[in-house]
């Protein structure tokens, strides 16, 4: 009698592994756009070679752990460390931790491996090279906003305020991925 249609929560699995399906994907999950924001946060607030290096480092690693889910490989706990991911993220923002720009890599790589991993997995059968395609420049483009956030918020002002504003954009970061690991 009714003709009943299935929901979607993302686009239509036809069009999934298109490049404006990988483009779109990540700018409508916060876990995404609030880790890659805080990345750019963090490498902005570190300065010199890590503003470029670390984005980077996020961007090749998530691309290596999307090829393996597609190859199949078995990665457990996926879901948490990306949640988790959000609030880590935002804490080395909020801290403007001073690494090694080689430690802020790998730091970053370790989470980047588990949102290329969990978004590989999300696709299915459905085209990968494009999907990959659209998913690196959103995510290359959320990196580049944070970036430009935490440059223009972390220039010297009088007493630091500036600086202090771009950090305390990481704690509210922070604080969205503490409501995200708690499964708000």
């Amino acid at each position: 009698m009714f003709n009943v249609m299935p929901a979607f929560a993302h686009l239509n699995p036809e069009e999934h592994g298109s490049l404006l399906a990988g483009f779109s994907h990540p700018l409508f999950g916060l876990d995404h756009i609030l880790a890659m924001i805080a990345v750019g946060l963090w490498a902005a607030l570190l300065g010199g070679r890590s503003t470029w290096l670390i984005p980077s480092a996020f961007v090749g690693t998530m691309v290596v752990g999307f090829v393996v889910s597609m190859l199949g490989g078995d990665l457990p706990f996926a879901e948490p460390v990306v949640a988790a991911s959000v609030l880590i993220l935002g804490l080395l923002a909020f801290a403007a931790l001073q690494v090694p720009t080689s430690v802020g890599m790998v730091l970053v790589g370790f989470f980047a491996f588990f949102h290329g991993y969990a978004h590989g997995g999300e696709l299915g059968e459905a085209g990968a090279f494009p999907f990959l395609v659209g998913f690196v420049i959103a995510t290359t483009l959320l990196h580049a906003l944070g970036v430009r956030i935490g440059l223009g918020l972390s220039r010297p002002a009088i007493g630091g305020v500036q600086r202090w504003v771009a950090q305390m954009a990481g704690g509210l970061t922070a604080l969205a991925g503490l409501w995200i690991v708690a499964g708000g």
